[in-house]
Formats: structure tokens, C-alpha cells, sequence
């Protein structure tokens, strides 16, 4: 081959593929549609499960990075006991601090992948922490999108004092599961 066709077939093979990785890098934008959010608290006398579907979300992919960002009111959980609820809200300040923010970030080429990868910044109870490499698995159905995870939450990442029962503190470890549907805007 001389270095002409050559020339010609790179200049070929670049023009069909550009507009391919361009579709692949598009801007997106997502609202967040169902949600369930549940944390889990473990004592050696019970365990106990908080739920809120309370979650609202909007996220932003562009120039191959995407940002996703989640808000849920302290007081939308729900562990079926009122008085643990209300006890929940004063120990994690949530009068003065009523909203829990997830900032979740992670490299666009994920967005149509079975996993993603995700630094989160989590503010909650007046802190912040910040969690790197969370695995979420996405599943696709229909227009939608659902993503599920747990978040690796603990009592001491924002300075909470762990309640106790009995005189004996709950575990440090209060993991939150994350199960929210996505749409394309």
C-alpha cells in the first residue's frame, strides 16, 4: 500500500469513529423517580432498619465526567418505632441540620456500564465525609434506569454519638442501601 491509501483510509476510519466516541461523551441529564433509601443499625439485642422514599435527585454528565447530586430530610426515615425516629433526629442534629446531601461523582463511560464506580461526598448531621470508589450496579429497564448500592455510613465519619440500649452502644457501622430509578431528561 502505498502511504497515500494509507493516508486516506486513516482519514476514513477517523471520520466514522469521531462522531461515535462524540455520542458516547454526549451530555446527559437525569432526575431521580422512585427511591428507597434504608440504614441499618445493629445492637447485640436487636437490629433495627430505617426507611425513606423521600429521596430527590438530579445528575449532569458532560465533558466525560458526571455529577450526580441527592438530597433526602433526616426526618423521612422511617424504623417503624416513632420514639427511635424522633430520638434518631436529635442525636443526628436533624432540627438543625433536616437534610442528608450525596454528591456522587464518577467518569461518564460508566453511565451505560453494569457497574459504576462513584466518589461520594456525603453531609449529614453538620459533618462531612467523603467515601471513594463506591460500587453501584446499574440495571437497565426499560427507559429507566435503576441504581443500587450500599453507602459505608458510620457513626464516627460524622461525629455522631452512637445511642445506646441498655448501656451498651450500637454498632459504629450504620450502612445506607441505596435503590433508585433514573430517568434521561
Amino acid at each position: 500500500m502505498t502511504s497515500k491509501l494509507l493516508y486516506s483510509l486513516a482519514f476514513l476510519f477517523a471520520t466514522i469513529t469521531a462522531p461515535l466516541a462524540a455520542l458516547a461523551q454526549a451530555d446527559s441529564q437525569w432526575l431521580a423517580g422512585q427511591s428507597t433509601l434504608s440504614y441499618h443499625m445493629s445492637h447485640p439485642m436487636h437490629e433495627v432498619d430505617g426507611v425513606s422514599h423521600a429521596a430527590r435527585g438530579k445528575g449532569i454528565c458532560h465533558t466525560g465526567q458526571c455529577n450526580f447530586l441527592i438530597a433526602v430530610p433526616v426526618n423521612s426515615f422511617d424504623s417503624g418505632d416513632t420514639n427511635r425516629d424522633l430520638h434518631m433526629i436529635e442525636t443526628t442534629k436533624g432540627a438543625e441540620f433536616p437534610m442528608i446531601q450525596v454528591r456522587a461523582r464518577f467518569a461518564q463511560s460508566e453511565i451505560s456500564q453494569q457497574w459504576i464506580h462513584a466518589d461520594l461526598e456525603v453531609q449529614f448531621a453538620g459533618q462531612t465525609a467523603h467515601y471513594s470508589n463506591v460500587p453501584f450496579e446499574r440495571i437497565q429497564q426499560g427507559s429507566a434506569v435503576r441504581i443500587t448500592g450500599t453507602i459505608p455510613l458510620t457513626c464516627s465519619d460524622f461525629k455522631i454519638d452512637r445511642p445506646t440500649f441498655l448501656t451498651v452502644p450500637i454498632k459504629n457501622e450504620i450502612p445506607v442501601h441505596v435503590d433508585m430509578t433514573w430517568h434521561a431528561i
